[in-house]
């Protein structure tokens, strides 16, 4: 058993070498390279496999009792100061390299089909391939040099794969707001390794939080000082996790190809943030105020992701709100203590919010087929609708997906989330409430996603929603369309060029009447990601609770006996109940407007059109930050251009007008003549001599 610890590098190693050899491949020989789609194809999932068969072993040797294993190596020294790298394999490490392979392997199954006919299949498994390997880097890493080394390699791979299509301005840009918000917190998390370094002379997450404790208590650090260091490193989790302010990047990342935003929302980028929050719980722990900051944070975010996604109309924008709002109930766990909490609802999250987008890109790419490749059109729920019959099996894993999240027992995520809710009452009653009521809101608009989607009737061939959508665009573009501007005819004229590019042409149109079910590489991986998000979550029931038996704080001591012994049914029936309540009354909302249509919600929007403006505006966050940062650094920009040119190369031209004019009349003094130098300097001498007689 112990090889398979000699030989656990070969876990991030495989991808990465896999990315490297089909980027070579297209650099070197790209035509040749680039058919090569099916060996591609099966040599990166084949390599993903390798690593997901060795993550296993190690996971079930960890399960089994083997005890945390470290290597490393040094990598720099100078003096005193000394950098190893290496990997370390603990029952952290353990679980989220099985729960990133298993989702990363599923997802390339799924990019077979969904990329298909995309002329860049091969560059994306390469980027696939390569944003994994960053991933598990980031994971095995054993200490914060390393991980922040791994940290921006996947900040490096998001940039590239939500830019994935860069001959869209939406995706160019979004990649580059992605990457621009990401540099705030990793510059924040520099910052704080650099802090911690200076108190604590090292990058190790236990030694750090031992030291930093003895400092604290010692008095040699003030206590504030210790809780800025920390909360300069949670700024690195903030805008990974897509915590408030910083995750704005999030719903425009969507304009990524389905498959990676699958990833990216279920367990990698947006995951790496919550486990470096659990990998420094040994530095967290003893600082209240950091701990507290991280909890509310959570709290905030979790609230606001949930009320924006009520108005979402993309369905892939929705799921990206409901993944911010689900990262806030693990960032909150964690600042309320719940580490074993929190790194759950990672676990189950990351199964059914992978299905969850897997799904929304099977809808997708049936909706094509009648709609075009506009995602204007392909990807907005006005635009679906009575799609059970056409996609089954779709259908079926969204709805279990959505029971999931929405916090239904026995599905997982009741059993994750129902944890949290309950941590956060015994720390504090209003940050339980506002979760409370953030479940209810979750339950709301997943069944309001789901019934525009899978109910009712088909409306993908109903010009007068096309045209509200085109008029909606126009809108945010910023055209002001008079009631004769336009004729609402051009808003959705086709030429018969168009028609004929064809169903796999990114500008083409619709040549069905019918959406269809995905092939099967595309629903197989639905169909096993159904699995565990119905049952992952059993694992962790509070009567027999074998994930927190496996994971629990470093500093703690758990007896699964003792825990179920001392397990309050009436406590739990209490708590879960309420929960699950509040999640009926927001699926009854949702049946009552989105499927037996007895409200109507632009009535009720009508009434509340501050909130509905609040919520459909994202709270304004963009608008804020548009005008604040960036129209205040062009305006900013604007006044420097204007000091440089008139002050800067003012005083470059002065000096250059004064050299030339001294050159001008010293010349006529430079005639070669030794009596005219010896006039000079007898007048210059006669001078200075009145001079110093004046004076």
């Amino acid at each position: 058993m112990e090889a398979i610890y000699e030989y656990a590098w070969l876990i991030p190693v495989l991808p990465l070498a896999g990315a490297m050899i089909l980027g070579l491949g297209l650099i070197s020989f790209g035509k040749a390279t680039s058919q090569l789609r099916s060996p591609s194809s099966i040599f990166i999932v084949s390599l993903c496999g390798a690593a997901m068969v060795l993550s296993f072993a190690l996971f079930w040797s960890q399960y089994q009792g083997h005890k945390p294993y470290t290597r490393m190596i040094e990598w720099a020294s100078a003096g005193d100061f000394h950098l190893s790298m290496g990997y370390t394999i603990d029952h952290l490490t353990a679980l989220m390299l099985v729960i990133v392979t298993t989702v990363a392997f599923l997802v390339m199954i799924y990019t077979d089909g969904y990329m298909a006919h995309d002329p860049g299949y091969v560059r994306f498994y390469a980027y696939l391939s390569l944003f994994s390997s960053s991933m598990l880097g980031l994971v095995v890493s054993p200490n914060l040099v390393q991980v922040y080394v791994f940290w921006e390699l996947v900040g490096m791979c998001s940039y590239l794969l939500i830019g994935f299509w860069y001959d869209r301005k939406a995706a160019a840009d979004a990649c580059q707001k992605a990457f621009v918000t990401n540099r705030v917190g990793d510059f924040g998390l520099l910052l704080g390794m650099l802090g911690l370094y200076w108190a604590t002379r090292s990058f190790e997450f236990d030694v750090i939080g031992d030291r930093l404790q003895q400092l604290v208590e010692s008095g040699v650090l003030s206590g504030a000082m210790a809780a800025l260091f920390a909360v300069l490193v949670f700024l690195g989790p903030v805008a990974k996790s897509a915590q408030v302010p910083l995750h704005v990047w999030l719903p425009d990342a969507m304009e990524g190809p389905t498959p990676i935003s699958a990833l990216i929302h279920a367990a990698t980028m947006v995951a790496a943030g919550v486990f470096l929050i659990a990998r420094m719980f040994p530095v967290f722990e003893d600082i209240p105020t950091a701990m507290s900051v991280i909890a509310w944070t959570g709290t905030v975010t979790a609230f606001i992701g949930a009320t924006i996604a009520i108005t979402q109309n993309d369905i892939k924008k929705g799921l990206a709100y409901s993944t911010m709002s689900q990262l806030g109930y693990m960032v909150m766990g964690m600042g309320v203590g719940g580490y074993t909490a929190g790194m759950f609802h990672l676990m189950t999250h990351a199964y059914f919010k992978a299905m969850l987008f897997l799904c929304s890109g099977s809808v997708i790419h049936g909706m094509e087929g009648v709609v075009g490749h506009d995602p204007a059109y392909a990807q907005d729920m006005r635009m679906m609708g009575g799609l059970r019959k056409f996609m089954p099996i779709t259908a079926i894993t969204f709805l279990i997906g959505t029971l999931a999240i929405s916090g239904i027992p026995p599905f997982a995520g009741f059993w994750s989330k129902d944890e949290i809710i309950g941590l956060a009452y015994e720390a504090n009653p209003m940050m339980w409430l506002v979760a409370w009521i953030t479940a209810g809101i979750t339950a709301f608009y997943m069944f309001r996603m789901y019934f525009s989607t899978f109910e009712g009737r088909f409306r993908g061939t109903d010009t007068s929603v096309r045209q509200q959508i085109k008029l909606e665009q126009l809108q945010e573009m910023g055209l002001s369309m008079g009631p004769g501007a336009m004729n609402p005819k051009e808003l959705t004229m086709e030429t018969e060029p168009d028609r004929a590019k064809g169903e796999h042409d990114t500008h083409g149109h619709h040549h069905s009447t019918t959406p269809h079910e995905s092939p099967i590489s595309m629903t197989l991986p639905l169909m096993l990601l159904a699995v565990p998000s119905i049952l992952v979550g059993l694992v962790g029931t509070p009567f027999a609770n074998y994930f927190e038996a496996f994971i629990h704080p470093p500093s703690e001591v758990f007896d699964m006996t003792e825990a179920a012994a001392h397990f309050d049914w009436s406590e739990f029936l209490l708590m879960a109940g309420s929960s699950v309540g509040i999640s009926l009354i927001g699926i009854t909302l949702a049946v009552m407007m989105y499927l037996r249509k007895t409200i109507d919600p632009a009535a009720i929007a009508a009434r509340i059109p501050s909130l509905y403006q609040l919520s459909k505006n994202k709270w304004y966050f963009d608008d804020i930050y548009y005008n604040v940062f960036v129209l205040g650094s062009r305006r900013l920009a604007r006044q420097v251009l204007e000091v440089d040119y008139k002050v800067v190369d003012g005083v470059v031209n002065l000096a250059g007008l004064v050299t030339l004019l001294t050159g001008e009349v010293l010349k006529y003094f430079e005639n070669g003549r030794a009596q005219f130098y010896a006039l000079i300097v007898f007048a210059a001498v006669l001078g200075l001599v009145i001079f110093s007689g004046i004076t």
